[in-house]
């Protein structure tokens, strides 16, 4: 912390700027895609009310990642639900909801180990605190349930709920969001569908690593594929990529990261599969070809066709959902109607260092202007040429079971 205090003047001693908390815009930090802990309760009320956390955990990840978090969606409801009848996904809202996104195992061993990989806004979190927020009064946090659509009402209501308590517990003083990934999708839809609110509630909005525009890269490999969080010799102690690929399946805010096909790509997003081709003489020939964005969930379709997993001594198919591109199509469009209050100014970056990315932050949060909206927007345009093997009758998720 020393050698970065000439840098950045939030870093210094703990207690160097606690007093002027008082001076401080309240703070609410949202998170992204996987960037809040999970805890499995019993739907049946019991005295002692029990809570397992199936997200993040290091030890026993994927057994219990499976028995308390793999699901299916409901198209009557839009809800993402838990094939474990007797059980409910929750968030944390201990510490003023900042416990379910600093670290996201925050387990002993995790400490003792010091696994960052796992640290999610834990050291934005201990920047913030140096520079003077307090927890509760001006610095919050607000984790969901990110199996879930962006636009959900349970998410809004949820936002809407966090924005209204950090605005009165900082006296009426309008709330500075920070939004990772994802998460600013879900600012975003809210932004959409209350603007009234919005502009009630909200001075600032700085957006880090916001793929309004989808993430192609990472969502057409998390659909074929499946997401790996951590690599290295570390990944063996977290959930396996098939594991959760059959999670990403089922989920609404994985396809409402699908490519905007209406974008202005300067270079189109594709997937590139090489397919053998038989001809009637017997002779058969490799063809490369490509799929862009409105023609990719036709790979979907045939790579996840025969996709199933077992629970339960129950066999459950997991084909590619239209249902929830039907539900995400819906998202988009709301998304490409959102239109930020008058009077806001957008910054853009193209490369954040963690040192860079809170130097920017406490920059724009004590920045002096009369403007009242602040829109930090990095460059997230990724796109992937996605080279895969599908020959005729092929099963290619087999090989990952």
């Amino acid at each position: 912390m020393v050698g970065l205090s000439g840098f950045c003047p939030c870093f210094g001693s703990r207690g160097s700027d606690s007093g002027d908390s008082a001076d401080r815009d309240p703070v609410l930090l949202v998170s992204g895609m996987g960037g809040s802990i999970l805890h499995s309760r019993s739907k049946k009320k019991t005295f002692f009310n029990l809570e397992t956390r199936v997200w993040v955990r290091i030890l026993l990840a994927d057994l219990e990642f499976k028995r308390k978090l793999w699901s299916l969606y409901n198209p009557s409801t839009g809800y993402t639900e838990v094939l474990d009848d007797s059980s409910e996904i929750v968030v944390p809202d201990d510490d003023h909801g900042l416990y379910a996104i600093d670290i996201l195992d925050p387990s002993l061993f995790v400490k003792m180990f010091k696994m960052t990989e796992v640290y999610h806004f834990h050291d934005m979190i201990d920047m913030l605190i140096e520079c003077g927020y307090k927890k509760g009064t001006t610095l919050f946090g607000y984790g969901y349930d990110f199996r879930q659509s962006n636009r959900i009402d349970k998410l809004m209501d949820g936002l809407k709920v966090k924005l209204e308590i950090a605005y009165k517990a900082s006296g009426g003083r309008q709330v500075n969001l920070i939004s990772h990934s994802m998460g600013g999708i879900l600012v975003m839809c809210f932004m959409t569908l209350y603007p009234d609110v919005f502009s009630n509630y909200v001075n600032k909005w700085i957006c880090i690593a916001c793929p309004f525009q989808g993430a192609p890269g990472c969502v057409n490999d998390a659909l074929l594929t499946g997401l790996q969080f951590i690599e290295g010799f570390e990944s063996y102690f977290f959930v396996g990529r098939w594991t959760m690929h059959q999670l990403v399946i089922e989920c609404p805010s994985i396809y409402e990261m699908l490519p905007n096909p209406g974008f202005g790509w300067k270079e189109i997003p594709k997937i590139q599969v090489w397919r053998k081709v038989s001809t009637d003489e017997d002779e058969s020939f490799v063809k490369l070809e490509s799929y862009g964005p409105l023609e990719s969930p036709t790979v979907f379709d045939e790579a996840l066709r025969h996709n199933e997993l077992e629970y339960n001594g129950k066999t459950v198919a997991l084909p590619f959902n239209y249902a929830i591109l039907k539900w995400a199509a819906g998202t988009r469009v709301l998304l490409n109607k959102a239109k930020l209050p008058e009077g806001f100014i957008t910054s853009m970056e193209l490369r954040l260092t963690p040192l860079s990315m809170f130097a920017m932050v406490q920059r724009l949060l004590l920045l002096m202007t009369y403007l009242k909206y602040v829109i930090h927007c990095p460059s997230i345009r990724m796109w992937m040429e996605m080279k895969l093997c599908l020959p005729n009758q092929h099963r290619p998720m087999d090989s990952m079971q």
